[in-house]
């Protein structure tokens, strides 16, 4: 690995006396004992926190989708291993560890719907997204140092750049205190304007060239704003280990909190698999079998053999063939089968899980106090911000920068915390 990806902003060393841990093992230890990582905890994956205790959290979550990028990369580089242009600048295992560990780090309290709250508050000071806070955490906010965050290498930052560009600067209209309708405003997929200096110096080692082809953007045909074509090897093994995570295991808690049964499967798959190939329709025909049965094992055993089967079909396309960064020249995806198989499952888990009243009526409600507690901290920041945020927010407010940090700070909660926040605030909802 050259020089540059192993680069700190900082430029300082921290090495300790005696340490003997490989730059990515450290960026692993400073993710897995921030606060934001712990916070994970207590924050919804797709169910509320506290409404079963079997379910995934955005901490298990996370905790597998690194289990599985470690399997792909141990996967890729035997695959690969006669082949010295891909195989050397696959990352070292602790490195695609600390990439799937932070990859949420980002999100804020109640999922993908505090999300899109938070995005339209957020419309007229540069929108929000999760990744693009998990940058922001990484890089700036988390105290592990003064001023650059975890201050994690280069090459660790570009992993987790999962849309490395800035958006629009106009994103709509949020005058409506709280529209009851937020599906129009879902997040913008970039980073944000304020961390802009550090995008610039993560891609500072990409020729014009290379920079230019990598940030390409394509528009969405079902939402406003525009999304980057393209990601680095290392975050594309990242969000394919999250994909595989949400596909699978989010489909067993599914399964056994009874949202998703044997007639919907059978219902909604037979459809869905019968363009499949001959053997993946096979193997899906007796894991829909085992999926659904009384014994817990054989329920295991199928979900064991789905992420294998995605683990173990894993390759390398050149996406950017005509970059000289190896970096963000190659890819790692699934074969068009795989990919396909994946997506039935993701949307089969949307289906019966995401979109279901319940759900949709609980982030409803979430939704609405993330809201509500925006509009108070902006209203009164210096009376109703706690101490050490009401400093990072009057330092913000000069660079006209005070909406970020109150977006920062919500973001930041926890479900449990977010709803003491907003009964001391408001009372009940």
């Amino acid at each position: 690995m050259t020089t540059p990806w192993l680069a700190r902003r900082s430029e300082r060393s921290t090495l300790r006396q005696d340490d003997q841990r490989t730059p990515w093992q450290r960026d692993r230890a400073r993710i897995l004992h921030s606060a934001a990582f712990r916070r994970l905890q207590a924050k919804t994956q797709i169910m509320g926190v506290g409404q079963n205790d079997f379910y995934r959290t955005r901490l298990t979550h996370s905790l597998e989708a690194a289990q599985i990028g470690t399997g792909l990369v141990t996967q890729l580089r035997r695959r690969y291993v006669d082949v010295a242009d891909r195989a050397i600048h696959l990352p070292d295992d602790s490195l695609i560890d600390a990439l799937c560990l932070a990859h949420d780090i980002g999100h804020p309290p109640f999922g993908h719907g505090g999300e899109t709250a938070l995005n339209y508050k957020m419309l007229h000071a540069g929108g929000f997204e999760g990744n693009g806070q998990t940058f922001r955490i990484v890089a700036r906010l988390e105290p592990y140092t003064e001023h650059h965050g975890m201050d994690l290498t280069r090459r660790t930052l570009l992993g987790l750049l999962k849309y490395p560009v800035l958006p629009p600067t106009e994103l709509g209209d949020n005058r409506e205190a709280a529209p009851l309708c937020l599906t129009p405003w879902k997040a913008v997929k970039a980073v944000f304007h304020e961390d802009a200096d550090v995008l610039d110096w993560v891609l500072a080692p990409l020729s014009d060239s290379d920079r230019q082809q990598f940030q390409q953007i394509d528009t969405l045909p079902h939402s406003p704003w525009l999304k980057s074509r393209y990601k680095s090897l290392d975050a594309s093994i990242m969000e394919l280990a999250d994909d595989i995570a949400y596909g699978v295991h989010d489909l067993e808690d599914a399964i056994v909190t009874g949202h998703a049964t044997a007639g919907q499967w059978q219902l909604q798959m037979q459809t869905s698999l019968s363009s499949l190939p001959e053997a993946l329709q096979q193997l899906m025909q007796h894991v829909g079998t085992s999926l659904f049965c009384s014994e817990h094992h054989l329920r295991k055993d199928a979900i064991g053999a789905l992420v294998n089967l995605f683990i173990t079909s894993a390759e390398l396309h050149e996406v950017l063939p005509d970059c000289e960064e190896p970096l963000i020249r190659l890819n790692a995806c699934l074969p068009e089968p795989q990919k396909q198989l994946l997506d039935v499952l993701k949307r089969f888990v949307f289906t019966n899980v995401i979109s279901q009243p319940d759900i949709q009526q609980t982030r409803f409600r979430c939704q609405n106090m993330l809201l509500r507690m925006f509009d108070a901290f902006a209203s009164d920041p210096k009376r109703l911000l706690p101490l050490n945020t009401q400093q990072r927010w009057h330092d913000a407010e000069r660079h006209g920068q005070g909406l970020r940090v109150i977006c920062d700070y919500l973001s930041g909660m926890t479900d449990e915390y977010a709803e003491t926040m907003y009964k001391k605030l408001f009372g009940a909802l």
